[in-house]
């Protein structure tokens, strides 16, 4: 006997980077299956949301797209949030509301009605907050207060749930790590631009992502080793004009091309190593993406970035050590053949181990489990 269709309800606050993208991805292929999905996101702030953009999203969402004012931190709103939601789920007959994000997830299992199902997926959230400070005790206290209200958690890396028991507490309901997919079409070949760069940079420009020691080494990498080393920046944020002052400081102007925000697989045919050195991470999507492009990588060892890196883990390189990065910058300089030999590993697991139906097959048997146990 074929599975009841759902009608399912995602809560995020922001619809930007890796934690909408996986909403996205969710919805495109449950809708495919014959679900309803619906999102409320944040409506007081901007996200650059254009009349083309919830045209094209509206295909996904066939329970439309609704707003709500939800601050980054605690706010009014997040009093009369729970009752709006409530009132909008109950009107259109949600099955499951899934929080994505820490106020995602404090929205959906505050405001699930009566026969619905409440989930949660933190991507981090609530634990990247110092447990000394005010809001990282407070966030906390919520977070275990609301485990009660929970029908089951998916986490998208093994590194977010050790994180999430250690500081929270082990969870009485299904807690299974699902990692994030690709499609298939994403794992088709690239096709090579007239211009393109020793090193690529794709991601937001703040300071976790540790793109100010990815200048350090660079600049270093021009005075040792080849003056005309170039990297491309695909991206924007806070840091934006910190990085641009940093570049013209260490004279690296000829070297380094910021593009902004730009498709990944656009910048990732335009180099010939991605390198992100992030600092803190949780299962990042352009590090899936270049895998599945084939293209060779140079990481660190943070946050799940060893889950998607598999055997080759062991070329993940230490955080914050500009010396470190400088090496590794200049052995794939020197042999990128290895490179992309192992960079053919790494696609190969990727290929195996995260595509998407698999993701939103476990998805969907998990939203079929908890409302078979109401």
């Amino acid at each position: 006997m074929p599975n009841p269709k759902l009608n399912i309800l995602y809560v995020l606050r922001a619809p930007i980077g890796g934690l909408f993208r996986h909403v996205l991805d969710l919805a495109k292929e449950l809708e495919g299956r014959g679900h309803k999905v619906g999102m409320v996101i944040d409506g007081a702030h901007s996200y650059i949301q254009t009349e083309e953009w919830h045209k094209d999203m509206k295909q996904h969402f066939k329970l439309g797209i609704h707003t709500l004012p939800m601050s980054r931190l605690l706010g009014f709103s997040d009093f009369s949030n729970p009752f709006a939601l409530n009132k909008l789920a109950r009107k259109l007959e949600i099955d499951v509301l899934h929080g994505q994000g820490a106020k995602g997830g404090f929205f959906a299992r505050l405001a699930k009605p009566k026969n619905t199902v409440a989930l949660y997926t933190p991507h981090g959230g609530v634990l990247n907050y110092n447990k000394k400070s005010l809001a990282g005790k407070i966030f906390r206290f919520i977070e275990k207060i609301l485990m009660v209200r929970t029908n089951a958690m998916p986490f998208e890396s093994a590194f977010v749930k050790r994180e999430y028991l250690e500081q929270i507490g082990t969870p009485k309901f299904p807690n299974p790590v699902i990692h994030n997919g690709l499609a298939e079409e994403e794992f088709l070949p690239l096709k090579k631009p007239k211009k393109t760069y020793d090193f690529a940079f794709i991601g937001e420009l703040r300071d976790v992502k540790g793109i100010e020691f990815l200048i350090d080494a660079l600049a270093e990498l021009k005075n040792t080793k080849n003056k005309s080393i170039s990297l491309v920046i695909a991206g924007s944020g806070p840091l934006k004009q910190t990085i641009e002052e940093k570049i013209k400081f260490s004279d690296l102007e000829k070297n380094v091309t910021l593009v902004g925000v730009r498709p990944a697989r656009e910048i990732l045919a335009m180099g010939r190593c991605l390198v992100i050195p992030s600092l803190k991470e949780s299962l990042p999507y352009v590090l899936l993406e270049a895998t599945a492009a084939c293209v060779p990588i140079i990481t660190t060892n943070v946050g799940g970035i060893a889950e998607i890196f598999g055997p080759s883990a062991d070329n993940l390189i230490e955080p914050a050590n500009k010396e470190v990065l400088v090496q590794a910058m200049s052995e794939f300089l020197d042999n990128e053949k290895a490179a992309q030999q192992l960079a053919k590993t790494r696609f190969e697991y990727t290929h195996e181990n995260f595509l998407v139906t698999n993701m939103v097959d476990q998805i969907e048997n998990l939203y079929q489990a908890c409302l078979q146990k109401l």
